[in-house]
């Protein structure tokens, strides 16, 4: 049966799925031999309707992604009495910058130094420090957004001094395989990306990296988010 966004049956389908999910998060951990409660997921609602991040939050869910600017700041405000966390997880576009620092508590998808500098001096200082993760591109691809890992310390350095933002950690996005080693081969890089910045006396704590069909893996070499979309709210619809 297809449950579209509006069904009766769409609360049921979702608590369904997360607690699923919740589990084998849970499993991994243990397998990783990390405590319970180590890893955050971030429900990916990109073109899901706000009905669908309401029903999601029903079900216990509080960390969503959002990967497109415009849509996503239309969920925060359709949304805004419910304590949501919201992070932006896509892209970065430089005119796009103040948007993403006025409605959003992270950013996943920092790979560039003139981002970060508008987004710290277009954060309100009300909100608080927004706190940023740096897109590590550690499969290589010329066509995928992300800064190289020999480039990573340096970046580090200079975006942890902004002020209005405060660098958590990275985040990166293999290429798509169904080779586990080539996987986590891709995951510890990144670790030992985070390990080196932390050698480096940076004050890290955040490994965003796997998604839904490789997450469990993601976990093992030390994600502590995991950016999940399909695994919870189904397939998306085709345009």
């Amino acid at each position: 049966m297809t449950i579209v966004a509006d069904s009766p049956h769409r609360e049921e389908f979702l608590c369904h799925r997360l607690d699923a999910l919740r589990a084998r998060v849970a499993e991994a951990e243990v397998r990783a031999g990390r405590p319970p409660g180590s890893v955050t997921i971030v429900a990916v609602s990109k073109t899901q309707p706000p009905e669908a991040v309401r029903a999601a939050f029903a079900c216990g869910q509080r960390v969503f992604g959002e990967n497109y600017v415009q849509e996503g700041v239309a969920k925060v405000e359709a949304l805004s009495v419910l304590p949501l966390e919201w992070h932006f997880i896509g892209p970065i576009q430089s005119n796009k910058t103040r948007a993403i620092a006025e409605h959003f508590a992270w950013v996943h998808s920092v790979d560039r130094l003139k981002v970060a500098e508008r987004l710290a001096t277009q954060r309100p200082a009300a909100l608080g420090p927004l706190q940023v993760l740096l897109q590590v591109n550690v499969s290589g691809e010329a066509s995928k957004s992300g800064v190289a890992p020999a480039e990573v310390p340096a970046l580090a350095q200079a975006v942890a001094a902004l002020p209005g933002l405060r660098l958590r950690g990275l985040m990166c996005i293999p290429e798509p395989t169904s080779d586990e080693a080539v996987l986590c081969a891709r995951f510890r890089t990144l670790r030992h990306c985070l390990e080196e910045l932390r050698a480096r006396g940076l004050e890290l704590d955040v490994l965003s990296m796997g998604m839904s069909g490789d997450f469990t893996l993601a976990i093992e070499e030390g994600a502590t988010h995991v950016r999940l979309g399909t695994a919870i709210f189904g397939e998306r619809k085709k345009p």
